[in-house]
């Protein structure tokens, strides 16, 4: 029997593959140099691994390469993209149309714009966690700038209408940002096809190291402009001024290559034993599943645990899976998921909601160790109860 801990919240980060830290470690010592010294043969070896990962990066997305932007991470990205576009577009309008299940990084960006002038429509959403296409399209006006939609949600895995999403935002002549942090490398995502205009992600979500993320930017077809956020030297474009973290770049551009590669056999997988593990709960247990008819990514479950004490539930099961309540960004606040409580649970149901997210490490006998934990503690539970 596995012993624990396990780990199941690969949502809110992941471990690095060693290929990963292989490609990493020759740019903290024998190829030390910096991207932006392009006068010796230091240099010239430090741009050509950035030049390398931002096509591994665009080659994953379908992108082109120059239209990535590195970044220190997704929450960098979507400030850069969010507000860059409000300043370079203010000619144009000043209203933001988003959803109220956004990761906070987008939420409290679109807050601060609003201190600036900007409007921002919060679109709610169904007990599913999507938004209605309609509403979105009723809400876009003259003065809509950008539509701010996640593609798939960090606490419950569910996967926005993007096609439809899309569709709306060409029509209507707005540019669609979307937050594809938990999306990226987990299921197929191409920008171009998908005509999305701006997209965040981060590496230490799909096994690449912490601190480095990216901002893609549309060149054609219509062009996306920015403006930058940071001054400095130049860097990345000029839209992103400061020396580039080579081996975190090298990192991210190696994750993405693999995520590529492996993607469909890690879902396929992932998605059996997610399955599994919801069904032995539910089968034995008082709990229903948070997004359950909606199109999810095939590594996460968000299951609600009736009657349960949902701090007591986290402490007690905690011992033995790594779980998350909510977004690991907002774990130390103490309002129920705001995600959740948008689809329509009751606050007492939303603390007692647990998310399951699972990962290319994760193996059968943990999934078996996790099921036992959960029927162990409810059982204790209930005996406390009776």
């Amino acid at each position: 029997m596995q012993q624990p801990p396990v780990y199941l919240d690969y949502n809110a980060t992941t471990p690095c593959d060693p290929r990963v830290l292989e490609t990493m470690l020759p740019f903290f010592n024998r190829h030390f140099g910096n991207a932006a010294s392009r006068n010796h043969a230091f240099g010239w070896a430090a741009e050509e691994a950035v030049d390398h990962a931002r096509q591994q990066v665009a080659r994953l997305i379908g992108a082109e390469p120059q239209e990535v932007i590195f970044t220190s991470g997704a929450t960098e990205a979507v400030n850069l993209g969010i507000k860059g576009l409000f300043e370079a577009y203010a000619g144009k309008g000043n209203h933001i149309v988003t959803a109220g299940t956004e990761h906070k990084a987008v939420l409290d960006t679109l807050s601060h714009l609003e201190k600036q002038g900007a409007s921002v429509t919060r679109l709610p959403v169904n007990a599913a966690g999507l938004i209605d296409p309609t509403e979105l399209e009723a809400a876009i006006t003259a003065e809509t700038i950008l539509i701010a939609i996640m593609y798939a949600n960090n606490e419950t895995g569910v996967i926005q209408p993007m096609a439809d999403i899309s569709r709306i935002a060409r029509e209507k002549g707005v540019i669609l940002f979307t937050d594809g942090t938990q999306a990226v490398g987990k299921i197929p995502v191409n920008v171009q096809q998908e005509g999305i205009g701006m997209m965040a992600l981060s590496a230490h979500k799909l096994y690449g190291p912490k601190g480095i993320g990216a901002l893609y930017v549309r060149r054609r077809g219509p062009r996306v402009k920015i403006t930058a956020q940071m001054d400095g030297g130049g860097h990345e474009r000029g839209m992103r001024s400061g020396t580039l973290n080579v081996p975190a770049i090298a990192g991210l551009g190696k994750a993405c290559e693999l995520a590529g590669a492996e993607m469909a056999v890690n879902a396929e997988r992932l998605s059996a034993m997610r399955d599994r593990l919801e069904t032995a709960i539910l089968a034995r247990e008082h709990a229903t599943i948070n997004g359950s008819g909606a199109h999810r990514l095939p590594h996460v479950t968000n299951i609600a645990f009736h009657g349960i004490p949902g701090d007591a539930l986290l402490r007690a099961i905690s011992r033995q899976i790594a779980v998350s309540s909510g977004s690991a960004c907002t774990s130390a606040l103490p309002e129920p998921s705001h995600v959740l409580t948008a689809m329509g649970l009751e606050e007492e149901l939303a603390h007692s909601s647990l998310r399951f997210a699972l990962g290319r490490f994760t193996t059968d006998a943990e999934i078996d160790f996790a099921i036992s934990a959960v029927e162990n503690t409810i059982r204790e539970f209930n005996e406390i109860v009776k």
